[in-house]
């Protein structure tokens, strides 16, 4: 897999970073997205190299501004040649879910409207934009949550926009798939990361999964880390249009 591409939204933490480094691993070049700590971007461009002997680059981006995909991908355009793989996996929190991020009888519609902003639009503005690099067929992944089929409280705009977005997958997967661009989502049940610690009942939701998960523990930025690389290299090569769910079986016995 050396002289591949990754474009990935959101890798200076969690989920994003270390799905990051698991491609590199594999010889992949790595480019990916960064909303205001340039410097720590830099910092893990300059570790994925030396690392890795792969050639990473970081660049800004909103996605509360989904639209200006396109001028992300013309910056990406000047350092790397193609893209093979896309995983839209930058999410907001804190101030900008504020009315979305409550009890259902409190939610707001500019909260709300964030949350889809940053998680459907976003998914569909870099997914065009990836596909059409994709010269020689392609991988794309949107990040998802089994908040969109267990109850999590305060989770309601999070988890019905995860829903729209495991929607839009199966959508993007029929019509892109002539060209021989696969799309996936990866669901991953409650996560260590900074976003699932500003729940306010963080400790709450971290003891009840390690409860009811078989596995007696928490799931870690890795496991999703793993899913989104096999969901991208050719041992799924006929998968399609799918929602893996990674949740260490909480889901099931929730």
């Amino acid at each position: 897999m050396s002289n591949k591409l990754l474009v990935i939204t959101g890798a200076t933490k969690g989920i994003g970073k270390a799905t990051a480094y698991r491609f590199a691993k594999e010889g992949i070049n790595i480019a990916f997205t960064y909303n205001s700590n340039e410097e720590m971007a830099k910092e893990i461009v300059v570790d994925l190299e030396s690392t890795f002997g792969i050639k990473a680059r970081c660049y800004p981006f909103n996605i509360l501004e989904p639209v200006s995909a396109k001028e992300l991908f013309l910056e990406i355009d000047k350092d790397f040649d193609n893209v093979d793989y896309f995983i839209s996996n930058a999410m907001i929190y804190g101030r900008a879910i504020i009315g979305g991020y409550n009890k259902f009888m409190k939610l707001k519609p500019r909260g709300l409207d964030n949350i889809y902003t940053a998680t459907v639009d976003a998914f569909v503005c870099g997914a065009q934009q990836a596909a059409k690099r994709m010269k020689n067929g392609g991988a794309i992944v949107s990040m998802s949550s089994t908040g969109n089929l267990v109850y999590i409280e305060n989770y309601a705009g999070h988890g019905t926009n995860k829903a729209a977005v495991e929607a839009m997958v199966r959508y993007a997967a029929t019509e892109l798939g002539e060209l021989g661009i696969r799309v996936n989502a990866v669901s991953g049940g409650p996560i260590e990361t900074d976003a699932l610690r500003a729940f306010t009942n963080y400790e709450e939701v971290a003891a009840k999964t390690a409860e009811l998960s078989p596995l007696g523990r928490m799931g870690q930025p890795e496991d999703l880390a793993g899913a989104c690389y096999f969901l991208c290299s050719d041992e799924a090569s006929w998968i399609t249009g799918s929602t893996l769910m990674v949740d260490g079986g909480t889901t099931f016995k929730k």
